[in-house]
């Protein structure tokens, strides 16, 4: 049975990678393409629909991304949105121009087709999300006004005759109160999918495409103990059996104990069949990051170490041909190798890689997925609970929880920190209501009191979010007694910190790490 797909066409904009989950929510396949992909693979695909994203750029300017016309000829249904919305006027005969009043945030939309397909079930005010500086000042020929807001006329349009929809706002965003329902409608209202795509046939795919593509090659996994790197260890597994050696490599920037959890639960004593070897590194990590303030550089100096320190495992071990990683979309779409996203930050196992890998290729059999689809497929493949649903980890570790330079006398506070954080967020039984948190080593120091004596120590600042898909988050509101007893313990526990904060700031316009 040939599988269902939707394609995305990315433009560059903020929110990309988000309409892609949204889609495969809905158990309908998605693959994400850059607007520069030729026409002639789009049909090679045979999508039951296609999504025009949004972007940074002007539809009207010579110089702006683009498509051919033709796109809309095929037969198959087109959904545009904010950027996308206004390439498609643009191209067919519309009018697209600079807006009197920028619209931003929620913004009520209001429904003008009650009958649209599009706005199956949607109330007839609902909250969108609207960022954008142009407006559609006039719809293409064959095209009806289906909503529009108090300073935009075109909130949303359609030509029911050629399958073409466009909206002007956000429907992919949480701020976006019926979102999720629109673009359900126009999978199955429009694009007529079944919806049965589900994530343990990507287990079995891959692990099939894995087995196909890798042979009798020799592996090299690149394991940390993570929720990511460990689902790609166990697909590579159940792919190739003893081909596979997973690298534990301890780079000193682990929380507190880490490394001897990972031994414990992958290594010789525990419950998989892999070939473990665990490389302690601290002191290496530490020299090639002293005096290093600057936070790009650190992620790349860590990313290199790791790279180094496989390719030394490597010919230890003999032949290796491929390097597995448990890369996941976040990552790449935050180094801008996700179509054409512009770079957020590079991360070690994506943006972050030398410019030679002394191995045959680089693997990364999670590389389409978001954070809860990982878990979902750790799940399908046996994975116990408790290390799916642990808390994400970057590669680089602490090194980017340390703001300024990383040291081991740093490293030491901020894991004592951490370790009471996550420690009190369990005893009050909020943990699992959280995405993601965990304590940061600021480079502000202040003045304090303890005891009789004056203290000029640094500030610990306190991160929780709650998150789905970890490309938008909004800070947790903790249980104030829960940060108090947070506070106080770490002040009087952690040598050299007499000032705790917490972190309030979203993403956007933040990011969920602190560097």
């Amino acid at each position: 049975m040939e599988k269902e797909i939707v394609i995305v066409l990315d433009f560059g904009g903020q929110y990309n990678q988000l309409i892609a989950r949204r889609v495969r929510e809905n158990h309908v396949y998605c693959e994400i393409y850059s607007y520069k992909v030729d026409i002639e693979e789009i049909k090679k695909k045979n999508p039951k629909g296609i999504i025009l994203t949004g972007g940074p750029n002007s539809a009207y300017e010579a110089d702006s991304p683009s498509y051919t016309k033709e796109l809309f000829e095929l037969g198959i249904p087109v959904l545009g949105i904010c950027y996308g919305a206004q390439l498609m006027m643009h191209l067919l005969g519309g009018t697209v121009t600079k807006a009197d009043v920028r619209e931003y945030g929620k913004t009520e939309v209001l429904v003008d087709k009650k009958d649209s397909k599009f706005f199956k079930d949607i109330d007839d005010h609902t909250i969108c999300w609207m960022s954008h500086f142009d407006y559609i000042k006039t719809p293409a020929p064959g095209f009806e006004i289906t909503a529009h807001t108090a300073d935009c006329p075109v909130a949303a349009v359609e030509n029911t005759e050629k399958n073409l929809y466009a909206c002007q706002f956000h429907p992919e965003v949480l701020h976006s109160v019926q979102g999720k329902e629109m673009l359900a409608n126009f999978v199955f209202q429009v694009c007529h999918c079944k919806g049965d795509w589900k994530m343990d046939e990507f287990a079995a795919n891959t692990i099939r495409s894995l087995r196909e593509k890798i042979g009798d090659g020799k592996v090299l996994c690149a394991l940390s103990g993570g929720v990511d790197s460990s689902v790609a260890a166990v697909l590579l597994s159940k792919a190739v059996g003893s081909q596979l050696t997973c690298v534990f490599v301890d780079h000193g920037l682990l929380r507190k104990d880490e490394g001897d959890q990972v031994e414990e639960v992958f290594g010789p004593k525990g419950n998989y069949e892999l070939n473990f070897i665990r490389v302690n590194a601290q002191e290496r990590f530490y020299e090639k990051l002293a005096g290093v303030s600057e936070p790009e550089k650190k992620r790349k100096i860590i990313g290199e170490e790791f790279i180094r320190v496989f390719e030394e495992e490597a010919k230890k071990i003999g032949r290796v041909d491929y390097l597995v990683q448990g890369t996941i979309y976040p990552d790449v779409v935050e180094s801008g190798l996700g179509g054409e996203s512009n770079v957020i930050k590079s991360h070690h196992n994506v943006g972050g890689l030398p410019d030679y890998v002394d191995f045959k290729e680089i693997v990364e059999p999670l590389r389409d997925l978001f954070k809860d689809e990982v878990r979902k497929v750790g799940l399908e493949l046996g994975l116990p609970e408790y290390l799916v649903n642990r808390q994400p980890f970057p590669g680089p570790g602490l090194g980017i929880r340390i703001i300024g330079e990383v040291t081991a006398e740093k490293v030491k506070m901020v894991q004592e920190a951490d370790a009471i954080y996550r420690e009190e967020i369990a005893k009050a039984g909020v943990d699992q209501s959280l995405g993601q948190y965990f304590a940061a080593l600021t480079n502000m120091r202040s003045v304090g009191v303890m005891g009789d004596e004056r203290t000029y120590d640094y500030a610990v600042a306190l991160r929780a979010v709650n998150t789905v898909d970890f490309m938008t988050a909004e800070s947790a509101q903790i249980p104030w007694e829960v940060l108090q007893k947070v506070t106080s313990r770490i002040v009087n526990e952690v040598n050299h910190v007499n000032r705790v904060v917490y972190d309030l700031t979203g993403k956007p316009p933040g990011t969920i790490e602190l560097e």
